[in-house]
């Protein structure tokens, strides 16, 4: 009878220790690449991995569709969450890396930041496809402008983030707040373009 629960406990205790090698493998990767995937991440950040001595690994279901945060007491939901965060950012940030993607993260960051209409997509979409692209690699050899929305003097950018120059949804949001302190809209700053052929 004992070598009946023996398996499943020793499989969930497997999981857990190799949930926590993977954990602990991530930390490792991102203090020796502090520049991992476009990201900057200061000196200053540091990640405590909450006690495992408190998780009992009869207690956790870390079967396939359970629901991992409502089993876990505060300390561990909230180290979840904070992962779940930096995931969700890295992913943000590998998609917007080709034009198609940017422009999926740019609707995205106007959805859920600015209370623009939809329709201010279109200006927008214009307006960076006539300044580079959707290439967050695009640098203007004459002027020095920079980035996806092609900011003059490029380290204006800062403001956002250090990492702008190989991250796009740094250059996205600071060309997003450009426009909504310059122009108020998408559709604005494409008008001056079309006048102008700046913004």
């Amino acid at each position: 009878m004992r070598e009946l629960f023996a398996k499943p406990r020793r499989k969930v205790r497997r999981r857990i220790v190799g949930l926590w090698s993977l954990v602990a493998a991530l930390l490792i990767l991102a203090s020796a690449q502090p520049t991992a995937y476009g990201l900057d991440f200061p000196q200053s950040t540091r990640l405590v991995l909450p006690e495992a001595k408190n998780l009992k690994s009869s207690q956790v279901d870390l079967s396939e569709g359970a629901p991992l945060f409502s089993q876990l007491d505060s300390p561990h939901s909230l180290f979840a969450s904070e992962m779940a965060l930096v995931a969700s950012v890295t992913r943000q940030v590998e998609i917007a890396r080709n034009p198609k993607g940017a422009k999926y993260v740019a609707r995205q960051i106007m959805k859920s930041e600015y209370n623009w209409g939809r329709y201010q997509f279109t200006c927008l979409d214009n307006l960076w496809t006539k300044e580079s692209n959707w290439n967050y690699r695009a640098r203007n050899p004459r002027s020095g402008a920079h980035g996806i929305p092609q900011a003059l003097p490029a380290n204006r950018m800062d403001i956002i983030s250090s990492d702008w120059r190989k991250n796009p949804v740094t250059q996205m949001r600071w060309g997003l707040r450009y426009i909504e302190i310059r122009y108020e809209s998408p559709c604005r700053a494409w008008s001056k373009f079309k006048r102008s052929n700046y913004y």
